[in-house]
């Protein structure tokens, strides 16, 4: 494991689209380690380029590949052929996938299935339904292993037997939320994917949510959204997928239900 490409995930508080601008540039994280302040200022600003330079974010790299070895968490990064071509297509993909399962479907048909966490009974069998007959066919699911519309469609997954890759916006040494931690475990031991681009020892801060998502649409073919309220983050998805240019599609429901405003 390449201690270069785990250091540069670290510092992914310059955004996606900064570290990939340096990459493009500089063509690998070794490069870039050994980049001084008067080089770095050609892309960054100071504030960027003091989190570069950081010791802290360039220390522990062993203990974090010794623990990523132990628990069989692959580092892929944007060189590897099995990174998601689709991902590579939206404005600032992650430059590198924490893993744990199957790495070999991610880049096989794949429909997103999102929505509310406070959904309804409704939501729920539906979304359970479309995942499990699109499954069927052959089609992964993949969705955020949320609570409500996530879990349904992981759920609904795995009882058609087939795979589903659950997007997470944490490191992959916890779950989030905890709840969920035997559906996770089902979904590596049936063949599916856990990932994340965020280290080990990340935190679920809300702000990693938004991020998240757009790997969410970024790998799919296109999204369905099963509920959703006004405000609900789905919507997040929904429009970072229409900047992705995929397909949408929603679930009609039921005029009354608050879960169902953005399906109206």
């Amino acid at each position: 494991m390449d201690k270069y490409w785990l250091w540069f995930s670290r510092i992914n508080s310059i955004g996606a689209k900064k570290q990939n601008e340096l990459l493009e540039k500089y063509k690998t994280p070794k490069t870039i380690w050994n980049l001084h302040t008067k080089e770095l200022e050609q892309i960054l600003t100071k504030q960027q380029i003091d989190i570069v330079l950081n010791k802290r974010y360039r220390d522990n790299l062993n203990k974090y590949i010794e623990y990523m070895q132990k628990n069989n968490i692959k580092l892929i990064t944007k060189e590897n052929e099995k990174y998601p071509q689709n991902l590579l297509n939206i404005y600032d993909p992650p430059v590198v996938l924490y893993l744990k399962g199957n790495e070999n479907i991610l880049n096989e048909k794949s429909i997103a299935i999102i929505g509310s966490r406070n959904c309804s009974s409704y939501g729920t069998k539906v979304a359970r339904s479309f995942a499990y007959n699109l499954s069927k066919k052959n089609i992964n699911i993949i969705s955020g292993l949320a609570r409500g519309i996530d879990i349904s469609a992981h759920i609904g997954t795995l009882q058609a037997k087939g795979k589903t890759i659950a997007v997470m916006g944490n490191g992959l040494d916890t779950v989030y939320p905890n709840e969920n931690t035997n559906i996770l475990n089902q979904i590596i031991e049936k063949e599916g994917a856990v990932i994340s681009e965020y280290i080990i020892g990340t935190r679920p801060e809300k702000k990693n949510f938004p991020a998240r998502n757009r790997i969410i649409s970024g790998i799919s073919e296109g999204v369905l959204i099963v509920e959703a309220h006004k405000k609900s983050g789905a919507l997040i998805t929904v429009d970072l997928a229409l900047e992705q240019g995929k397909d949408i599609y929603t679930i009609p429901g039921n005029i009354d239900s608050p879960s169902s405003e953005r399906n109206k």
